[in-house]
């Protein structure tokens, strides 16, 4: 009989965004001086504000997964990073902290509470809605910095590919990342 693992589909998704974070990074690492910053159409106002953002409301979300208290203190500094290299080094500890995260998951772990800290009240949640709802808005940031990337002297890279099996593609950011097929497989 087949088991079903609750826990593979987060291990991958964790993954996943670690993945198409260092795809995309590393990609606007070759803007030209001024692209980073420079204004934009989108929901923030440039590549280096959405980029920022995604980072803090990441530290918001896995500190509360790792049971910490760090609450809306994560957004003391608007846009705590002012270049791509420093932003894009805090942004693969956190996503090397949210793949830790995931990969000591246990089905009861899934279905527990997690304690968000927001200022005065403490908001409740289920683990899996929490990690859905981080890694849903992972996504669909970085599509509008792909769609940004557009505008610019770089072209966007591939970002939706890497959670199948051995895609030819990705040996570049598995490299990067010092990962092998075996434990994107995990």
């Amino acid at each position: 009989m087949m088991t079903i693992d609750p826990c593979r589909t987060f291990r991958k998704l964790a993954r996943n965004n670690a993945l198409a974070n260092t795809r995309l990074l590393g990609a606007c690492a070759r803007l030209q001086p001024g692209e980073f910053e420079a204004p934009r159409t989108s929901f923030f106002p440039s590549i280096k504000a959405t980029l920022n953002h995604i980072l803090i409301v990441d530290w918001f979300y896995v500190d509360a997964l790792e049971g910490g208290t760090l609450g809306l203190s994560a957004f003391d500094k608007e846009e705590p990073f002012a270049t791509i290299g420093t932003l894009h080094k805090a942004q693969s500890a956190v996503d090397q902290r949210l793949v830790s995260v995931c990969d000591t998951l246990t089905a009861d772990r899934l279905a527990s509470d997690v304690t968000v800290h927001r200022g005065t009240q403490l908001q409740i949640e289920r683990c899996d809605d929490l990690l859905m709802h981080l890694l849903h808005h992972q996504t669909h940031h970085r599509g509008q910095v792909h769609a940004m990337l557009a505008g610019t002297s770089v072209k966007p890279p591939q970002l939706d590919e890497f959670i199948t099996a051995n895609f030819r593609d990705r040996v570049d950011v598995m490299q990067a990342l010092g990962w092998s097929e075996a434990y994107l497989r995990h």
